[in-house]
């Protein structure tokens, strides 16, 4: 299965995900129930799947788990266990950008479970990497997740100083969308500099 053919069967069944305003921009889901047909969806269909289609897979139901885990904690552990299976592959097939891209989400996992210091280990971890193997492509999105994390951790000048940073590369990439997705965590971090 490719990537384009688990992005399908995700979106026939996948509820809305949206960033919450009110717990630090974390991806929520708009229906759990919807959530976890998604989830035994995709797990019925990785049965089936070897190499790097239980890759992606394993990546997706990763994410669906730690978004299941704003609900109820307990789903955390099976997000790391699929993102484990996820790394496991990228080192066995010594694939950088599966590794740096494992490593961001198994981050957001700890950040969910508030072992934000865990959390940015995994993080400093991914952009180590994507400055050693000149993975550019990816070090807006893990000085994003980084200042993020400062920002649950209430350590708002760091929160700033790495959201200046993801933007400033966000705007030389000319992405709308990425911008957009920075500037409304530097005005969350605004509101937080308030209260």
């Amino acid at each position: 299965m490719t990537n384009r053919e688990y992005t399908h069967i995700l979106n026939k069944v996948t509820p809305t995900i949206y960033f919450d305003q009110t717990n630090y921009l974390r991806e929520t889901a708009s229906d759990l129930g919807l959530l976890e047909e998604s989830i035994k969806a995709l797990e019925y269909s990785l049965i089936k799947e070897e190499s790097e289609g239980a890759y992606y897979l394993s990546g997706a139901l990763g994410n669906l788990y730690r978004i299941y885990g704003n609900a109820d904690k307990v789903h955390l552990h099976k997000a790391k266990e699929y993102l484990q299976l996820c790394l496991n592959y990228a080192l066995e097939h010594q694939d950088i950008v599966k590794e740096i891209i494992t490593l961001i989400r198994i981050g957001e996992v700890y950040k969910y479970d508030d072992q934000h210091r865990q959390a940015l280990v995994l993080f400093e971890k991914a952009l180590s990497l994507c400055e050693k193997n000149g993975v550019d492509h990816y070090v807006d999105f893990v000085l994003q997740h980084i200042g993020k994390c400062y920002m649950e951790m209430n350590q708002l000048e760091y929160a700033e100083k790495y959201l200046r940073q993801a933007l400033a590369l966000r705007q030389q990439k000319g992405d709308k969308a990425l911008i957009a997705s920075t500037l409304e965590a530097m005005e969350l971090l605004v509101q937080l500099k308030k209260s």
